[in-house]
């Protein structure tokens, strides 16, 4: 799982093109792919990127191992020739990328390859397999994280996750979307980040009664005592134990500093709201009441409007295996070929859905902020060496109805450049945060966003434009084609 070679993490029409190109093609000949994704997850407004360090570890020990040419050769579809070129087959090419915790948007590149075909052709099933499932769970976790009003949201989904790389890389997208803490402990331990956890109903089951239980748990963990309160009745017994054993803390001079009860079960905000009364009566009005259950984003905002008394939530299922739209659905296309005299040939993809069109070209991306709020106006696919200045008044519109135009006023927007270098000749050039840091990174992204992107229901869509010298290029290799 961890510190594997994954070189032969590739679907087979990868190695067959590959060998294709050696057999007929300049092996040499250097082209550009852009990974991108055409519809927001959850029908949302937006998506997070998340999985870059992993893609970045995968590309640096790309390498074909004896055992793995072993295997290779003894399918019967690969020649002699072609598997001794792989013993030396390392990466070459660069990568630019929209850094881990940036809010992205539909149709603009998530990474850019720039690389002989060969070696672009050969990292695409793994990059999507890493950039999909990762962004999807972050993405998936600010949505919970936003429906949560600021209350604490804890990751614990790894019994229920599609296996362990998937409950642990799963662990760390939720991090980086906005989690405070996740259950799973090779997560803590892989991503330094914070670990929680409370007990299960097996503990109380093993002891003589209910009391019992509460009062040896507080006795081991006096500053982590977080009782799960619903194991026989929540009202009628869990609370009342609880409380008992609080009482026989404070008495007994024992800080309460982090403790209180967690539901799990029953109607969540009938049984919050009685014990939180109930709590308050006694004297424990700091007294955390968490929750769990098949949480997700749309019961927490229901739980929230029918005025629940949760202040932390525990999401599992839904959130780590995002269960309502459990896929991404990034691709890979080409974007360009270089000729021999160096310069990058546009090349298109046509579909009938339009939305399937790919945008030709060596591209980039500039996220276009409006000055006064600092919120995201737009983002402005263009090509790669286009300038800008932001003193100048920047014209707008949509691609796929181009009357549809606003003009900024010089002065009244702020451009960032978002697809940053990541390898540079083979080298990398790029230093991955830590999870935490991109966690802070990815917050202040979600702050970007208008309230209206952010909504769970309906919500707004950011424009994504292109610029007038890309959207030219796109219409005459268009009309070129449709000319054939």
């Amino acid at each position: 799982m961890f510190n594997q070679n994954l070189t032969l993490l590739t679907d087979l029409y990868e190695l067959t093109m590959m060998q294709g190109y050696f057999k007929n093609r300049d092996k040499n000949e250097t082209v550009i792919f852009d990974a991108f994704y055409r519809s927001n997850p959850c029908g949302g407004g937006y998506a997070i990127s998340a999985g870059l360090e992993q893609v970045i570890d995968y590309v640096k020990n790309l390498r074909f191992a004896p055992e793995d040419i072993a295997y290779l050769g003894s399918l019967g579809i690969f020649e002699a020739d072609f598997l001794e070129y792989l013993k030396d087959f390392r990466f070459t090419g660069d990568i630019y990328a929209i850094p881990e915790g940036c809010v992205m948007f539909p149709r603009e590149p998530m990474i850019k390859v720039i690389a002989p075909i060969m070696q672009a052709q050969l990292v695409e099933t793994a990059i999507l397999n890493i950039l999909n499932h990762q962004s999807l769970i972050a993405t998936k976790a600010a949505r919970v994280c936003f429906a949560a009003q600021g209350d604490g949201i804890m990751e614990f989904g790894l019994r229920r996750a599609q296996g362990p790389d998937a409950g642990t890389y799963g662990a760390r997208a939720a991090m980086i979307g906005g989690c405070i803490g996740t259950s799973n402990v090779l997560a803590g331990q892989l991503f330094d980040v914070p670990v929680s956890g409370t007990h299960a109903h097996s503990w109380i089951m093993s002891f003589p009664d209910e009391y019992t239980a509460f009062k040896t748990y507080a006795e081991i963990y006096p500053s982590a005592c977080i009782l799960l309160v619903d194991t026989y009745d929540t009202l009628k017994s869990g609370v009342p134990n609880a409380i008992r054993v609080f009482r026989e803390m404070k008495e007994a001079g024992i800080p309460l500093t982090k403790y209180g009860i967690r539901l799990d079960s029953g109607d969540l905000a009938y049984l919050s709201k009685k014990a939180r009364k109930m709590l308050d009566e006694a004297g424990f009005s700091d007294a955390i009441i968490s929750a769990s259950n098949d949480l997700d984003e749309f019961l927490i905002d229901s739980l929230k409007v029918q005025g629940a008394k949760i202040t932390s939530w525990g999401v599992g299922t839904n959130l780590i295996t995002s269960k309502d739209c459990p896929s991404f659905g990034g691709v890979y296309k080409l974007a360009a070929v270089q000729d021999e005299n160096g310069c990058f040939i546009p090349k298109i993809k046509l579909s009938e859905n339009s939305e399937k069109v790919t945008n030709p070209g060596n591209k980039t991306i500039y996220r276009v902020y409006e000055k006064e709020s600092g919120k995201i106006k737009a983002d402005l696919i263009c090509l790669a060496d286009e300038q800008f200045n932001e003193a100048d008044p920047l014209l707008l519109f949509d691609p796929l109805e181009p009357w549809k135009k606003t003009r900024l006023a010089g002065g009244s927007y702020t451009l960032r450049e978002m697809l940053v270098p990541v390898f540079q000749q083979g080298e990398c050039c790029y230093t991955s945060p830590k999870v935490m840091d991109i966690r802070t990174v990815c917050q202040k992204e979600l702050d970007t966003l208008w309230p209206e992107t952010r909504r769970l229901i309906n919500p707004h869509q950011v424009y994504v434009d292109l610029s007038q010298k890309l959207y030219d290029m796109k219409i005459q290799l268009l009309n070129r084609m449709s000319e054939k």
